[in-house]
């Protein structure tokens, strides 16, 4: 039996239409673990009658899995435009976070040098800036993962090798607290400037 989204602590997330423009969104190649790749809506507009908008801030490039019996989100992936909205992310995932979880969140309005572990919601995030890469990527430069190793697997396969070897990590950062961090930030930049309209 393969395992799905419901099963898993991914199941109120779905619920709440959440999970968005996946790529992976089901079990992946480990018994017992699902996997999600897309984006997370953090923050949806105010509705208007039944148009569907996009979200106002989500979380974007996520790569996460959970597993069957455990009632939260084992690994976690992705990327955030500011820091602050780590107490966001928190919110929306709530009960899906535990210390044994392991979450790395690349944010974009952080010092390019630094590092940090941020404790936040029940849950410690390792918090990276991201340089002008993707998250995969960024994932694979932190965890040493070759690139080659992954090119014959399809997205589950590439997403549990990601996972395993996430779930390994015991990297030291610089420990810093939610207000300091948000103290530090840089401002946060509009994505949509220099876009043609």
């Amino acid at each position: 039996m393969t395992t799905t989204l419901e099963q898993t602590a991914f199941a109120r997330l779905q619920s709440e239409g959440r999970l968005l423009n996946s790529v992976l969104k089901g079990a992946t190649h480990k018994p017992g673990r699902a996997g999600f790749r897309g984006d997370l809506a953090l923050k949806f507009p105010a509705k208007m009658a039944d148009e569907a908008r996009p979200p106002e801030i989500s979380s974007d490039q996520v790569i996460a899995v959970a597993h069957e019996g455990q009632p939260y989100i084992a690994f976690f992936a992705g990327f955030l435009l500011s820091f602050e909205y780590i107490q966001l992310l928190a919110e929306v995932l709530a009960e899906t976070l535990s210390p044994q979880g392991k979450y790395f969140l690349f944010v974009d309005n952080i010092d390019i040098s630094k590092k940090y572990v941020v404790d936040f919601g029940g849950a410690t995030f390792y918090v990276l800036p991201i340089d002008e890469s993707t998250v995969y990527n960024e994932l694979l430069s932190l965890l040493y993962i070759e690139k080659n190793e992954l090119k014959k697997l399809d997205t589950a396969g590439k997403t549990d090798a990601v996972a395993d070897k996430a779930l390994a990590f015991t990297g030291i950062f610089e420990r810093i607290s939610f207000e300091e961090g948000v103290k530090a930030m840089g401002p946060v930049r509009n994505i949509y400037e220099n876009r043609p309209v």
